[in-house]
């Protein structure tokens, strides 16, 4: 309990980028313009997956959720962030800071989980393509997407429900632009070793295992490529697999970067954050959009049949 000349803190003041004139207009523009490309490009993934009959299929599935998690976990973080920068600070309620770091973890670990789901439906189509569908079914594919949801939701409610019953009695002022982990537990005046001990648990069996099992199921793809004997069927194994290699590797490479390597210095430790909250969602529908012939096949066929009915 907070002493008697304390009093319990019921908001929290997000300092943000803290900058000033042009700069301040420019980076709210910079951020906006990314936020509307996260979301166009998303959208336009889960819409394409929807209408196109060609992309019905597990892995596109699994994509679809994907960008789904990306939309939530952005539109969690950015709208704040909007804000605080034009107006160099700004408030938050305590409930809404820890339901905003509630929807980060539960988006991250679902997106951790989904990213493994779809290595397994590569490792499957490629090492073993003759039982592919008799395995990847509807019904397998809905319940690994179920899991990955569940297992996000479960994975951070342990943590939420311990940093909810923590205490903040002295300082409410976080040197960030949105409720992250560290920074709010470093407000508290009450004894955090044992939500340390629990996010650390959680965190390394949410990231690792998923990681390590990515690692693997690669592994035995390459290998598999590697024996294919000749290099137009290398070339095709290859390409059903490398958009999700190259959203695992900058996805985890950001990941890794911000919470596993020491780093020093808030302003660093709030561009390293742009990484996870802005780049990575905009790199992905990029990536499946720009490396993944089927996508652009399924967008060029809207895009005429658009032009089609435009003219008539």
């Amino acid at each position: 309990m907070c002493e008697e000349n304390q009093t319990q803190v019921t908001e929290f003041l997000l300092l943000g980028f803290q900058t000033h004139g042009a700069l301040k207009i420019l980076l709210f523009t910079f951020f906006l313009m990314i936020y509307i490309m996260i979301l166009m490009g998303n959208f336009l993934i889960i819409g394409l997956v929807s209408a196109s009959n060609t992309l019905h299929s597990p892995m596109y599935f699994f994509l679809s959720n994907l960008s789904v998690a990306e939309i939530v976990f952005t539109t969690n973080i950015v709208p704040k962030m909007l804000q605080i920068s034009l107006t160099e600070g700004g408030t938050i309620a305590a409930t809404c800071c820890f339901i905003q770091f509630f929807v980060f973890g539960f988006m991250t670990s679902t997106e951790c989980l989904l990213l493994t789901v779809m290595s397994y439906d590569r490792y499957l189509a490629i090492c073993d393509p003759l039982h592919y569908m008799s395995i990847m079914n509807p019904r397998h594919s809905l319940h690994l997407v179920i899991w990955s949801w569940s297992g996000g939701f479960m994975s951070i409610l342990v943590t939420f429900i311990m940093l909810c019953q923590v205490q903040f009695c002295i300082s409410n002022v976080i040197d960030h632009f949105f409720c992250d982990y560290a920074p709010i537990l470093h407000l508290s005046t009450s004894d955090t070793s044992i939500i340390q001990i629990e996010t650390f648990c959680v965190s390394f069996v949410d990231t690792l295992f998923p990681f390590v099992f990515i690692i693997v199921t690669y592994v035995c793809i390459i290998v598999t490529i590697l024996r294919i004997p000749s290099v137009a069927g290398r070339q095709k194994a290859f390409s059903t697999c490398s958009s999700h290699l190259a959203v695992v590797s900058t996805y985890y490479g950001t990941l890794i970067i911000m919470y596993v390597t020491p780093v020093k210095g808030q302003l660093l430790i709030k561009i390293l954050s742009l990484l996870y909250t802005l780049v990575t969602p905009l790199f992905n529908p990029i990536i499946y959009s720009l490396r993944n012939q089927e996508i652009r096949g399924a967008l060029g066929k809207v895009l005429s049949k658009w032009f089609t009915v435009s003219h008539i």
